[in-house]
């Protein structure tokens, strides 16, 4: 939880609360206790905030999203540089999956 953490810039309570509210996001635990997100939790976690704090959806929203209840506005187009910030996040986060 901590790598996904400092990833997201989301503190840790707030990563639990949202497994709480957020009934997609179920990661597993490994035989310490520990969570373990694979490439798709953390994929959803990176999709909540950014419903949550860049197209501020309410909890409520976002949960109708995820579920497939309520379709989502569509996005401005990204810029260039956004798209390449973004692919290196994806080169990382691929990086970082195989180290786990």
């Amino acid at each position: 939880m901590g790598d996904v953490s400092k990833l997201t810039g989301l503190e840790p309570h707030v990563l639990r609360n949202w497994e709480k509210t957020y009934t997609k996001l179920k990661p597993k635990k490994n035989s310490a206790g520990n969570r373990v997100y694979k490439e798709q939790e953390l994929a959803l976690v990176f999709r909540i905030k950014e419903l949550l704090h860049d197209r501020k959806y309410s909890s409520e929203g976002v949960n109708e999203i995820l579920n497939g209840d309520k379709k989502e506005e569509e996005a401005p187009e990204l810029s260039a540089e956004a798209r390449k910030d973004l692919n290196e996040i994806k080169v990382f986060l691929g990086d970082l999956l195989e180290r786990l």
